[in-house]
């Protein structure tokens, strides 16, 4: 059986490359929205982080409706760090449209999630988006994607994918490129001629992969997947099974929900190739397979690969420890680290030798970074150490992750950028120059990258952009230097004051502004000649009968340096932790007494 009612697609790109503002419009041009609705830009982002950080981070079903063929489309993260989300959800579709930028072409995620699609051999058809913007090179970035479709193995079949070339923001698509077309009727044209419509035999026992689960406050977890055989009514008696592990869990179907729109709808039955919710089996997770009774056997599940980046997650233990979190305890802890890691495939948590203590892998430092920022907003108070790579021993040799990185650069940063790349073990692939600026793709050790964006964005004057995406594990590299200035360390607990921050100011950049609580041993500011300085911030101004000239002038403060916290994760080093409380976040040694830590340090701290 074919359903001609339903096609399935993912929408799959570099970050930014507008992927959210296609969902938008195939939204609204497919009739979700009434005509005189007020519709917020990338609605698809519904996470506060989302929406803040201008990215997509979980993947999102909605459907839209084009000469009454119902299309579900599934929104897909643009960042490397969220690949994981990506390579579960293709397997609920049977086509994808590839968004790539009419200036920047094919990315570094761009082949990441085109190689996946290309080997679940889904059908592809490329959107080339943007194509108003003044410096779009439509032609060649046209030719871009060719090489990669050839670079990456594609059949005959899928170099002849469909190009559409479209304006995502304006609404608009067309067939030809020198024709910018008045709505998305040609890409709506496309899909149902070129994606096919899912196939199966309804009359078999039922058979569904989960690809999703999500919690839902009025009937629990519900699982989300495509269904690949049979039918699913409610009452339904069924089975949970794994391919990958043994797994026999009996259940019904209470409750079922298919998308319209942006919304779920209830709905009594549902068939080949509807994407569905269902509640009634609250030990559902990613991977598992929902069967009729009749037939108990899994279908494989894609193998979501592996963290690349450690961080140690651990109670907080500072001397402002419980002031603002409600959940602080090691038991809070480890209780949402292991239930993040059942929702998120790319994260794995471990047990460590302390109680206190919790090894988390992660994609990179934007994966942990999102973790760390919703667990302390949910009011969770913790710290966490640098992040690390994690090595591999491959044929007896000691390996690392090495990332593909793209920068595009004005042409007058490319000597300092080549220079910097250098020094963290970069070794150049290609190099493009055009209309004065350059675009570098380096392979690099993942370690390389650790605090490299800010340093990326002082060098090209904020001009600069910047992605990486895994690429191999390679033999190690050497040595990197993490960072080459150090800290300006709290000497006494207290509250900074102006006249001590001035003090400070002159040996290097600070973190803080007077009036903020401080204890001994934590990290206020930047030293740029690379040794750790103790700063007396909480200084206060000696009073005498003498007064000398200008002795009443006015203190002037530079403005301290705001530490977003992927600022103070780059940051960290070695001996440092983050403590991280729903209401701020500070830089801490891990020994707080001077005398210890210089100790064992083996040296004397200055102190000024």
């Amino acid at each position: 059986m074919i359903n001609q009612n339903i096609r399935n697609i993912a929408i799959i790109a570099h970050v930014d490359h507008g992927k959210t503002s296609l969902v938008n419009e195939l939204l609204k041009q497919g009739h979700v929205f009434h005509e005189n609705q007020v519709v917020e830009d990338r609605v698809m982002d519904s996470g506060a982080i989302e929406r803040e950080r201008g990215i997509t981070i979980l993947s999102k079903n909605a459907s839209c409706n084009f000469n009454g063929v119902k299309i579900n489309v599934i929104d897909t993260p643009g960042h490397a760090d969220f690949g994981g989300e990506v390579e579960r959800v293709l397997k609920m579709v049977d086509g994808v449209l590839l968004v790539v930028d009419a200036y920047e072409g094919p990315m570094p995620q761009t082949r990441f999630v085109l190689q996946k699609a290309l080997n679940l051999n889904l059908k592809v058809i490329v959107v080339i988006n943007k194509i108003d913007k003044p410096d779009a090179r439509i032609a060649e970035v046209r030719d871009e994607v060719l090489e990669l479709l050839m670079d990456l193995d594609a059949s005959d079949e899928q170099l002849d994918s469909p190009f559409v070339y479209c304006s995502a923001r304006k609404g608009i698509a067309s067939l030809d490129p020198d024709v910018l077309g008045t709505n998305f009727v040609p890409l709506f044209e496309t899909i149902l001629a070129h994606i096919p419509a899912p196939q199966g035999d309804e009359t078999k026992p039922l058979k569904m992969l989960v690809s999703s689960a999500e919690q839902n406050d009025f009937v629990g977890k519900l699982a989300i997947g495509r269904i690949e055989q049979g039918t699913a009514k409610i009452g339904d008696n069924i089975v949970l099974t794994n391919y990958h592990e043994p797994r026999n869990i009996k259940g019904k179907i209470v409750q079922m929900f298919t998308y319209e729109g942006l919304k779920e709808i209830p709905v009594s039955t549902a068939t080949i190739g509807d994407i569905v919710c269902i509640a009634g089996v609250p030990e559902v997770k990613i991977g598992d397979t929902i069967c009729s009774p009749a037939e108990v056997a899994p279908i494989e599940f894609v193998k979501i690969e592996r963290p690349s980046v450690e961080m140690m997650f651990m109670v907080n233990d500072s001397p402002f420890a419980g002031r603002d979190g409600e959940f602080v305890t090691s038991r809070h802890l480890r209780d949402r680290l292991y239930k993040e890691s059942v929702k998120d495939l790319s994260l794995e948590v471990h047990d460590t030798d302390s109680a206190d203590t919790f090894r988390v892998c992660g994609r990179g430092e934007m994966h942990l970074s999102v973790l760390i920022e919703n667990m302390r907003r949910d009011g969770y108070e913790f710290q966490v150490s640098m992040p690390r790579v994690m090595f591999k021993e491959i044929d007896g040799k000691k390996c690392e992750p090495i990332d593909r990185v793209a920068l595009d650069v004005p042409d007058d940063s490319v000597g300092t950028i080549m220079g910097k790349m250098g020094m963290r073990r970069g070794e150049l692939i290609q190099m493009t120059p055009h209309n004065s600026r350059t675009k570098l793709e380096f392979y690099v050790p993942t370690r390389g990258l650790f605090g490299f964006k800010s340093q990326f964005l002082t060098d090209t004057q904020g001009e600069g952009t910047m992605s990486s995406v895994f690429y191999d594990y390679e033999p190690y590299k050497g040595d990197i230097a993490h960072r080459d200035c150090g800290s300006l360390i709290a000497f006494e607990p207290g509250e900074s004051i102006v006249y001590g921050l001035y003090n400070a100011q002159e040996r290097g950049e600070l973190f803080i502004g007077p009036g903020t609580e401080v204890y001994a041993g934590m990290v206020v500011g930047e030293n740029p000649k690379g040794n750790d300085l103790v700063v007396n911030v909480c200084k206060r101004k000696h009073l005498s009968n003498c007064r000398s000239a200008g002795s009443d002038d006015a203190l002037r403060l530079t403005p301290p340096r705001v530490m977003s916290l992927e600022d103070c994760l780059e940051f960290l080093n070695d001996d440092e932790l983050l403590e991280v409380t729903p209401k701020a976040i500070r830089i801490r040694k891990k020994i707080l007494d001077h005398s210890l830590r210089a100790k064992a340090r083996g040296k004397t701290e200055e102190v000024c």
